[in-house]
């Protein structure tokens, strides 16, 4: 007999009984019932309940037992009275009588019980993850997540993806998020950097010759946290392809996240994603990160009460602002308090209100109807798909504010009036979107999105059209209102490049001096390459049904970027300061003497 376990604790069943049997895990639950005493004994499998018969070495080793302490016990499988039995239990037609029992390791009293999903302040949570992880619900999220990443490993092979490895210590970006410095110990005053992503080093690939790049990325940047976004590091499916268009990257993408979805969901998907240019999902649904499970897209109407008699509208019309109309279906008859409701939560976002209008009996009403004549009312009808019992409410101001705000409503509205679909993930891509974007603080143009990426009609668009109306071969994937990942098709043209970034102020030094490694590789016969990073955190987020990452990783930092359970970040030694040369600032001294 093996010397801890001959079965896990939910391995065994009816066709075991009679058998002798031993087990090992951690005490779960205890109930005395006087003449027997019963312990639920757990592992990473599952449960099986020990039953320690009265008068007996096994019962008085078992009773001042501590849940959480680790035994090992050997038996004989017994099979329950048929009103015992536990239909939700994979070994619940059975239990383990036990003949010995064995201490291999006691337990502290719990800060955390271990036994219930009772909630406790994340900080105790996370300054004892190890108890935490022991959960039913916190173990199955990272069971989740490792078979979730062994199905996207498995889909990326399948489709030819070779798993490559980029560096971890690589050079400062001075593009995107904050960095992660690293000091050099053999180069005093230089610094390695975290990477943000593999970004550089997988197009490189494509560029020496490989075709299909993938790999699980650690990514690394020093970030506020969000429920949506860990602070410091998070994982992410980096893929990237050579002699590819835009739909080619799309193609590959969709099988392995519908695939992923489908297999561990039973929510209703599409194999194929709807298309969204930017222009669009800003017009009809507010944000690039629609939630398409809402049926209400909104409508320009700023024609509508230009030059009507509500002059509030009319006027801010005529200084250049936009009005969005955003559908409520069958909000007629609610309660006064439910537009109340709507304006305060308009208001709650930095609006100074929100106007409606409720069609009931072929009549408009409500407090800007009375300001339009009939020919109006009929186009906003007509235009918004209104009907009888609909209500329409407006968002009045310039483009962008305007557009975030009727986001916003569209979404508030969609779980007011419970029209979120349910047990769906509705996925799309996100295109188009522009290159370039004015900047109001510096007056001057400067890219939008990615830098790296192919203006959509080459080096034609970049000389002879406005910069902002330049569209790039950019796109995003979403699910459900969450981004998942952003990707392009990149320039591989270094005569491309140096236009693209001559139109946001830097010159061919600024590419030499900061790209300078891939730069040169564009030089070389660089192939035409996209590709794409979904967030395996998020997906995960997704698949569990959770709203906050810190749900589905194993040992995340808190939103203060530190780490309960381990300390990080700590102090080090003023010799390890001195090896890396280093001296501590004033201020950074006066924070770590006061416990900062």
């Amino acid at each position: 007999m093996h010397p801890y376990r001959t079965h896990h604790c939910a391995a065994l069943g009816a066709e075991d009984v009679g058998e002798a049997v031993r087990l090992s895990g951690w005490v779960h639950r205890m109930r005395d019932h006087g003449q027997l005493l019963f312990i639920d004994l757990r592992d990473h499998y599952g449960l099986t309940q020990l039953v320690f018969q009265p008068d007996t070495e096994a019962f008085a080793r078992a009773e001042p037992l501590r849940l959480e302490a680790v035994i090992m016990v050997t038996g004989r499988v017994l099979a329950r009275a048929a009103d015992a039995v536990n239909p939700k239990l994979a070994t619940g037609a059975i239990e383990v009588r036990v003949e010995t029992v064995e201490l291999l390791a006691d337990s502290e009293p719990l800060p955390l019980e271990v036994n219930s999903d009772r909630d406790y302040p994340e900080e105790t949570r996370l300054r004892y993850r190890f108890l935490d992880l022991r959960r039913e619900r916190m173990h199955a999220n990272i069971v989740l997540r490792s078979a979730i990443i062994a199905s996207i490993r498995r889909r990326m092979q399948e489709q030819g993806f070779l798993e490559l490895q980029t560096p971890i210590l690589t050079a400062s970006s001075p593009e995107g998020a904050r960095d992660f410095l690293v000091p050099s110990r053999l180069h005093p005053g230089r610094f390695y950097a975290l990477p943000q992503a593999p970004q550089q080093y997988k197009q490189l690939f494509m560029m020496s010759g490989f075709d299909r790049y993938f790999q699980i990325a650690p990514c690394f940047r020093d970030e506020d946290a969000r429920a949506d976004r860990s602070p410091g590091e998070f994982y992410q499916l980096d893929l990237e392809m050579a002699f590819v268009e835009q739909e080619d990257v799309f193609r590959a993408v969709e099988p392995v996240i519908a695939g992923v979805f489908g297999e561990f969901s039973d929510f209703s998907i599409d194999e194929r994603f709807p298309r969204v240019p930017f222009k669009d999902a800003m017009l009809r649904y507010g944000t690039d990160k629609p939630d398409l499970r809402i049926p209400i897209e909104c409508a320009d109407v700023g024609d509508i009460f230009a030059g009507s008699d509500f002059k509030v509208f009319a006027g801010a019309v005529a200084k250049g602002a936009v009005v969005r109309a955003i559908p409520a279906p069958g909000a007629v008859g609610r309660p006064r308090s439910f537009f109340d409701g709507m304006i305060s939560f308009a208001q709650a976002l930095g609006a100074p209100g929100l106007g409606y209008i409720q069609f009931q009996d072929g009549e408009a009403r409500g407090p800007v109807a009375k300001f339009l004549d009939a020919a109006r009312l009929d186009s906003l009808r007509e235009r918004c798909g209104l009907t009888d019992g609909d209500a329409v409410f407006f968002a009045c101001d310039k483009e962008a504010k305007a557009a975030a705000l009727a986001g916003e409503v569209r979404k508030h509205l969609g779980h007011e009036l419970g029209l979120v679909e349910a047990s769906a993930f509705r996925f799309c891509w996100i295109v188009d979107f522009p290159m370039f974007e004015w900047d109001e603080e510096t007056k001057a143009v400067g890219f939008s999105h990615n830098p790296f990426s192919m203006p959509q009609g080459g080096l034609e668009a970049l000389t002879t059209k406005d910069p902002l109306e330049v569209l790039a071969w950019q796109y995003d994937i979403v699910c459900n209102g969450v981004e998942l990942s952003s990707g392009a098709i990149r320039n591989h043209r270094p005569d491309i490049m140096v236009k693209a970034f001559e139109i946001a102020g830097y010159d061919r030094g600024v590419l030499e001096e900061r790209f300078g490694g891939m730069f040169r590789a564009l030089q070389f016969g660089a192939p035409p390459h996209g590709g794409i990073a979904p967030g395996i955190d998020r997906i995960v987020m997704l698949l569990a049904q959770t709203d906050n990452l810190r749900e589905v990783t194993a040992f995340p930092l808190n939103q203060r970027a530190e780490d309960p359970l381990l300390g990080a970040p700590s102090a080090v030694a003023e010799r390890q300061l001195k090896e890396l040369h280093l001296n501590l600032s004033l201020t950074a001294r006066e924070a770590l003497a006061a416990g900062g």
